[in-house]
C-alpha cells in the first residue's frame, strides 16, 4: 500500500502571510489539527498545528536568559509567541513525503519525528496530507483486502510468483504463507515484506526455496 492510497487529496492550507488568528479559525472550522504552508508554487514551506498556536496562546512570562535555555523547554520560542502570521509561527522546514512510498515508511516516520501528519510532495508540489489517524485506519481493513495486497503487490509484482507458488490465509490479521519460493534468501524476505502491510499483526511462513527442493 501507498501513501497516495490513504492520503487526502482535498487538503486545507494556508499561506505564510495568513494571520494566525485566520489560520485558528480555520483550524476550527475544518475540526483538523495542523495543515500545511505552501507558497505561490504550491510548494510546501512549513506546516501550522495547533502546538504552534498554543505558544502563541501560552505567553510570555519574565526569563533569566542565562539559565532560560537549560531549564525552559519553551526557551527560543519567543518569534512564535510574538508571531502575528503564519509565516511566524509555522514549523519549518516542513517534514513531508512523496505519494509513491509505502505506507510502514510514512508510519516510522511519524513516529520517529512525533508528527501527526505528512505533507505528501509530487515534484515537490503539494498533492494530498496523511495523517497518523489515516495510517489507523488502513490497520483496520478486512483480512480479505489485506490478503488481496499480499497476493497482488507483493507476490505477483516484486517477486514475480505464479499464483500457485504460494498460498496466503489471514485470519485476524494473522498470515499465514505456504508454498515454494525462488531462493533461501526470499524464505526471509518475502515474510519481511508482509509483516510491513498495513492490517497484518503476525506472519507464519512455511516457506521453502527450489534451491533446497530435491529434484
Amino acid at each position: 500500500m501507498k501513501v497516495s492510497d490513504l492520503m487526502t487529496k482535498d487538503v486545507v492550507t494556508v499561506t505564510s502571510a495568513t494571520s494566525l488568528r485566520d489560520a485558528a479559525e480555520l483550524l476550527v472550522e475544518k475540526r483538523i489539527s495542523g495543515m500545511p504552508v505552501v507558497d505561490e508554487e504550491n510548494a510546501v514551506i512549513g506546516v501550522l498545528s495547533e502546538a504552534d498556536i498554543l505558544v502563541k496562546a501560552g505567553g510570555s512570562s519574565p526569563r533569566n536568559r542565562l539559565l532560560g535555555w537549560l531549564f525552559e523547554p519553551d526557551f527560543g520560542d519567543e518569534d512564535k509567541i510574538r508571531a502575528e502570521t503564519v509565516g511566524e509561527a509555522m514549523s519549518a522546514p516542513a517534514l513531508t513525503i512523496s505519494s509513491h512510498r509505502p505506507v510502514h515508511e510514512a508510519a516510522r516516520l511519524m513516529v520517529g519525528e512525533g508528527v501527526n501528519r505528512l505533507p505528501v510532495v509530487e515534484d515537490g508540489k503539494l498533492v494530498g496530507i496523511l495523517t497518523r489517524a489515516d495510517v489507523v485506519r488502513a490497520f483496520s481493513r478486512s483480512d480479505e483486502e489485506i490478503a488481496e495486497e499480499i497476493q497482488s503487490d507483493i507476490l505477483r509484482r516484486t517477486f514475480w510468483l505464479e499464483p500457485d507458488s504460494v498460498s496466503v490465509t489471514v485470519v485476524d490479521g494473522t498470515v499465514t504463507l505456504q508454498g515454494e519460493v525462488e531462493t533461501v534468501a526470499d524464505e526471509d524476505v518475502l515474510p519481511a515484506l508482509v509483516a510491513r502491510v498495513p492490517g497484518v499483526v503476525a506472519v507464519h511462513a512455511e516457506l521453502r526455496s527450489r534451491a533446497t527442493v530435491p529434484s
